[in-house]
């Protein structure tokens, strides 16, 4: 402490004088995080049109637009825009995370300068100011602590530890962990209880929050599978459109089949054609039905494509307070001196019993329990309100508050054992002493000591135990050390009875004479449905790790309760301690992580990462802002998270809830599948109108199809089908998959089959349609509008087989869970028929009216594509088997 005092310049008894004060101001610069530069806003809008797949969707906008067609470029340039504007109202998330860490800091500050009491600004705090923190005070910078009265600190935004820390003047190693330097107050964190003096020994970026502010600044979040994969596929596209347009026209130009600008007007259609220009928006429709389908579900979506990443992670990094656990102490053991109680219950509602060796206890008619809640309330400074809507709430110390809900299970009120009993002085809980003393005199004028503290300091202060009996301490330490196995933190009670009124305690009070009431084990219990959460998760192949800031002994014990493996849990020691490829071995050993700070936890997500998987971070803390950015996809809690996590997020938990996870990730699972179905539907539908106009250029055929025709259709599908599979409900076995590679194609090799399989039945069906109307003697204009006609049809009966990537589509099963789709099919219907017999419609596009024959050949041609898909699906599902039965002979029984 001294050494401190000495490189600070600073006498504690005078603090810093005003000059000193400014001089140092200008040398350290003020007591504030720095901003980080941020991109103008021209920049980040022009930067949503750095794409492929977007130039060409302009440079087809600007085409059709001198070609007269405004109806399609305006489809084409909506899209573009609305696109650009999605990545716009993204962009800019990691400035707002590091404004939520700016927010950390104190206002106001109490410091000690010249001798006197002054109130500051924080930001003009400076190293050597000597600073004084009460109750409710934010910490405004790393101190070391000088004085030290009872106090307390919440750090659990900063190291994850879920209770408050008791504080000491006491040196700590410099090699302590961040959540063990209890002579330390850091930036941010708040005083609970008690009081201190400290000196400033960091300010602004210099501190610990700084730090942090740093690792969020220098993180680099990830763009997610999903936009990797839509790049990639925008470019493959890209260059196949370029190069099959640039065939077409140098063929077209030297067989001069064509005049020049009806050989234009057909190379501009057939690009037009293949582009998936409804392919942005349809991926926008699915992430944001993924999205409201997540709302439902309490978990708030900050950017769309988090919701099909949430589907492919196989590793979930998870936070132990608030996510696994309800973040409300609950006391579930009481140890009597010749019997355990168990109590059953969670949380702070007063709902719960007491049972013994499994058979339940009627507590009104115990008078030994009910001697250690009396005393369990009245040694004791919490509160618990009932609020206007009828939920509960409590006030004061965590551990305290779950002592009184514990005695309101008993019947026990604590407002009229107060009255009946009340306090008349106290002693009050100090973190050296650790115990807690209380005087109280009954209205009859009877006279008792209460006292509360640590089991091994209550126990040296006692001569006998409840009922006069002789102390057994072996029986009250072994029962300490099974609720510490068990993660419990085990609070001893004890009383006095006075043989004459007392006004007043003294420390002449704290001697052997105490009478052992028992103990009282709590602990922040696991959630009831994390449990089953979790088992989900593993089902679907997702490895589940607690990564905490808690005890080792603590989180192993909720570990096991959960089902996670928990026999060797890493610290935060061992990992500073080890190499990557040391560490790499331990992360694959154990499913629990303790003591882990900012820096570890960045460092586990980028070696899980490194081994190739996805990894999705959960944490409600400023200490989790790092992780949760760097991470694959960012979960933070909403309720009692802060809001530097909820801001370098992804998606944000209104329940605080890791179930809700689990029902996300199913949620992710079925977008994905959604965006497969979409191109699965586009591309053939795309490449069989393209083909057509492909065909007919290199073999110098008549086209069945005009530029302006191919539009139109490609303009209605676009609005009405393929809008349609964004509603799909998910298939039945999405949970029974393993997760997807990183670098797994949208669409594998039996897709890309059918893509060319389908694409071939729909030229195929197109032509055989368009020749037999000539041949028949109906007009080129008859026979264009019954090509037209035969696409739309062909990809409607295709959009049912799409509905479902390999299951079948016969049975009336699948014709279900998904109206929008008889609704998109009946006005699509609408729209054809307007096509084919409006009037003015048809002087627009050259087109005549169809005969009953005509339709019947259509509607047999559709029929017999739809038959022709469904036997594809059969033939990859019976392929699917072979190959399942080659890896695993033990299956082919089956």
């Amino acid at each position: 402490m001294d050494d401190v005092l000495r490189r600070c310049e600073v006498d504690p008894a005078q603090g810093l004088t005003a000059l000193q004060a400014q001089e140092r101001a200008a040398l350290q610069g003020r007591n504030v995080l720095p901003r980080a530069a941020v991109r103008p806003a021209w920049v980040r809008w022009l930067a949503q049109f750095h794409n492929p797949l977007i130039y060409v969707l302009l440079l087809a906008c600007a085409a059709t637009w001198a070609l007269g067609d405004w109806v399609d470029a305006g489809v084409i340039l909506g899209v573009v825009l609305i696109n650009a504007g999605v990545g716009f109202l993204q962009e800019g998330r990691a400035q707002q995370a590091l404004d939520a860490v700016r927010d950390m800091l104190a206002h106001r500050a109490t410091v000690w300068r010249e001798a006197a009491r002054h109130d500051v600004d924080a930001g003009d705090l400076v190293v050597g100011d000597v600073v004084l923190l009460g109750p409710g005070d934010r910490v405004p910078a790393d101190l070391r602590l000088l004085k030290v009265k009872g106090l307390q600190v919440v750090e659990s935004a900063l190291t994850g530890e879920s209770l408050p820390v008791d504080k000491a003047c006491d040196p700590v190693p410099a090699t302590a962990v961040l959540a063990e330097r209890s002579s330390l107050a850091y930036c941010g964190t708040i005083v609970a209880s008690g009081q201190a003096t400290g000196v400033v020994v960091a300010t602004g970026a210099h501190t610990e929050v700084g730090r942090i502010g740093q690792m969020v600044r220098d993180t680099q979040a990830l763009s997610t599978p999903l936009t990797r994969r839509l790049d990639a596929f925008a470019r493959q596209v890209t260059l196949l459109i370029v190069l099959m347009s640039s065939l077409a026209f140098a063929v077209g130009a030297w067989t001069r089949v064509l005049p020049w600008m009806d050989l234009f007007l057909a190379v501009v259609g057939l690009a037009v054609a293949a582009i998936p220009e409804g392919l942005p928006a349809v991926v926008t429709i699915v992430l944001a039905a993924g999205t409201r389908q997540l709302a439902r579900r309490q978990a708030v979506v900050r950017r769309l494509p988090a919701v099909e990443t949430l589907g492919a992670v196989s590793v979930i990094c998870t936070d132990k307070t608030g996510t696994l656990t309800l973040n409300e102490m609950t006391a579930v053991r009481v140890a009597l001196s010749g019997r355990v109680l168990q109590v059953s219950g969670r949380g702070h509602v007063p709902e719960g019993g007491f049972s013994h060796a499994g058979q339940a206890l009627n507590p009104e008619a115990d008078e030994e329990l009910l001697d250690l809640l009396r005393c369990a309330i009245l040694c004791n400074d919490a509160r618990l309100l009932r609020e206007a809507d009828q939920s509960w709430r409590t006030v004061g110390d965590p551990t305290e508050a779950a002592l009184v809900v514990l005695a309101r299970k008993a019947g026990l009120v604590d407002e009229v054992v107060r009255r009946a009993w009340p306090r008349i002085d106290e002693i009050p809980f100090e973190s050296d002493a650790r115990i807690m003393l209380t005087l109280h005199h009954d209205h009859a004028g009877h006279a008792t000591i209460l006292l509360k503290g640590a089991p091994e300091q209550v126990l040296a202060l006692c001569a006998s135990q409840a009922g006069g009996q002789t102390l057994d301490p072996a029986h009250w330490r072994q029962q300490e050390v099974a609720a510490a196995e068990q993660g419990e933190r085990m609070l001893a009670f004890a009383r006095c009875r006075l043989p004459a009124p007392q006004a007043q305690l003294s420390m002449a009070d704290v001697a052997r004479r105490f009478d052992m009431l028992g103990l009282v084990g709590s602990m922040d219990p696991p959630r009831a449905e994390a449990a089953h959460a979790i088992a989900a998760c593993r089902a679907a192949g997702i490895q589940v790790k607690m990564v905490t800031g808690d005890h080792a002994v603590t989180a192993a014990a909720i570990g096991q309760a959960l089902g996670l493996r928990h026999e060797a849990p890493l610290s935060g020691e061992q990992i500073d301690a080890l190499d990557d490829l040391a560490l790499r071995e331990r992360v694959a050993e154990t499913d629990i992580v303790a003591r882990a700070s900012p820096a570890h936890k960045l460092r586990l997500v980028r070696l899980l990462q490194a081994d190739g998987h996805l990894v999705a971070m959960t944490g409600d803390g400023v200490n989790d802002a790092p992780s949760l950015k760097a991470a694959d996809i960012g979960v933070a809690m909403g309720g009692k998270g802060t809001e530097a996590a909820r801001e370098a997020a992804a998606i944000v938990l209104t329940d605080d809830n890791f179930a809700t996870i689990t029902r996300a990730v199913r949620e992710g699972r079925i977008v994905f599948d959604n965006i497969q179905k979409s191109l699965l539907f586009m591309m053939p539908t795309n490449a069989g109108e393209a083909f057509v106009l492909l065909v007919s250029i290199l073999l110098g055929l008549s086209l069945p199809v005009s530029a302006s025709q191919v539009l139109w259709v490609n303009t209605v599908t676009a609005v009405t089908l393929a809008l349609a599979l964004a509603f799909e409900p998910g298939e039945p076995h999405v949970m029974a998959q393993p997760p997807r590679q990183r670098d797994q194609a949208l669409l594998s090799p039996a897709l890309l089959a059918r893509i060319g399989f389908v694409g071939a039945l729909m030229v195929l069906s197109t032509f055989t349609v368009f020749e037999q109307a000539l041949a028949r003697g109906l007009s080129i204009e008859a026979a264009r509008t019954a090509a037209v006609n035969m696409l739309v049809a062909g990809e409607t009966v295709y959009l049912f087989n799409s509905r479902h990537l390999m299951a079948p589509c016969w049975g009336w099963h699948a014709w279900r869970g998904n109206r929008v789709v008889f609704i998109v099919v009946g006005v699509l219907f609408v729209l054809q028929a307007l096509f084919t017999y409006e009037p003015h419609v048809q002087r627009l596009f050259h087109n005549e009216g169809l005969d009953v024959w005509t339709w019947l050949s259509i509607a047999i041609l559709a029929a017999l594509q739809f038959g022709a898909v469904e036997c594809e699906k059969a033939w990859q599902r019976r392929r699917a088997r072979r190959r399942a039965t080659a890896l695993n002979p033990a299956t082919s029984g089956s």
